[in-house]
């Protein structure tokens, strides 16, 4: 829910962050705030007021505040931090202007346990306001800069052992390509949901619960088969809230925090599967796999992409299917045990009967 409450604001750092957004020389500011999102461990706020310049001017400005405490995520330590680094380095000049992230005005790091972010405000459609056809530019435009940018790195860098350094300065803050493992590897250690899957009081249709154990039992190859997909730059948090459409046709992503090298796919798996509704899921699918696959490829842009580097086959799934199951199905089991009504219950059977149809499909149905 959005808050609006008046929290104070360092006039140093207010005028400073507006005299760099505006261009001209900020000498006072008076301001606003209103809670957008946030939590115990993170504050986003939208500031807004009217700032007096130098030449005796008054504008109306809007700025998005971001305030990040120290937190470990399991197996990557430097996660809550990471959203600094990658604002404080010169990686803005690797998006184009069909898609970028947020214009950075100012980072501040305060000790050893926060992080501060002043940031350009996105006007533009996110969430379930999305259209089919926004999304499907958003998978094809961030296929394409993978596509780019994996084509712009020497190929002997060692990409799986994290690589240091890329032409546009140092990115050894960037996650490496454990993520998805990790995530999947908790979720399968003696959980409630894994003891539940396995338990004679199991509801789930038993040809679902069977494709949920014989990925957790088969996840040793299927993590070696992901393993030899092209190492691309991940957003990894790749879902419709961290996705702007502005008015200008456009494509804006936030929230940095677990970017790093991944596999090509895992980012549309999210897009497909994260809060999706699960009346949409087959479409998504369906849509969204091959827009991503003409963005990696090349495709509509005319060249610059994967492909000049390394062939992406016409019906390539990306093993998408496989990795939904590994990033989503204990949530949707999570989900599915812990509903009260029998209609959400029946959500989370249908979102895994979809992805179990897409499973048996394969690359047919992309």
């Amino acid at each position: 829910m959005e808050k609006t409450e008046q929290i104070y604001i360092n006039p140093a750092t207010l005028t400073q962050v507006l005299s760099k957004k505006l261009g001209t020389d900020v000498i006072n500011a008076n301001y606003q705030t209103k809670q957008l999102h946030g939590g115990t461990l993170g504050d986003v706020r939208l500031v807004t007021g009217t700032a007096e310049t130098a030449d005796h001017r008054s504008i109306p400005y809007e700025v998005v505040w971001k305030t990040q405490k120290k937190w470990e995520r399991p197996g990557d330590p430097d996660s809550w931090r990471r959203e600094y680094d990658f604002y404080s380095s010169d990686f803005s000049a690797a998006f184009t202007d069909s898609l970028r992230s947020p214009k950075c005005y100012a980072t501040k790091l305060h000790g050893d346990d926060e992080i501060e972010i002043w940031m350009e405000h996105i006007d533009g459609v996110s969430g379930s306001n999305l259209t089919i056809e926004a999304l499907e530019q958003a998978a094809e435009e961030w296929g394409r800069f993978q596509g780019r940018l994996r084509c712009r790195l020497d190929l002997d860098l060692g990409l799986h052992q994290h690589p240091g350094k890329l032409e546009f300065g140092d990115v050894s803050w960037l996650g490496n390509t454990g993520f998805m493992e990790r995530e999947f590897r908790q979720w399968t250690s003696d959980t409630e949901e894994y003891r539940y899957l396995y338990s004679s009081t199991c509801s789930l249709p038993e040809h679902l619960r069977r494709m949920l154990i014989t990925t957790q039992q088969e996840s040793q190859t299927i993590f070696s088969n992901i393993k030899r997909l092209p190492v691309v730059l991940s957003h990894r948090d790749f879902w419709i809230e961290n996705i702007f459409y502005s008015q200008d046709s456009k494509i804006h992503l936030i929230d940095w925090d677990c970017v790093g090298w991944g596999f090509a796919g895992e980012d549309i798996a999210s897009l497909i599967a994260d809060d999706t509704d699960v009346a949409y899921l087959d479409e998504y699918y369906r849509r969204l796999v091959p827009a991503y696959r003409r963005g990696l490829s090349g495709g509509l842009s005319g060249g610059g992409g994967l492909s000049e580097c390394m062939d992406v086959a016409p019906n390539e799934s990306f093993l998408i299917p496989e990795m939904i199951i590994i990033k989503f199905g204990y949530r949707f089991l999570q989900k599915f045990m812990f509903s009260q009504s029998p209609s959400a219950k029946n959500r989370q059977i249908t979102a895994l009967q979809k992805i179990y149809e897409m499973q048996e499909t394969g690359a047919e149905r992309a």
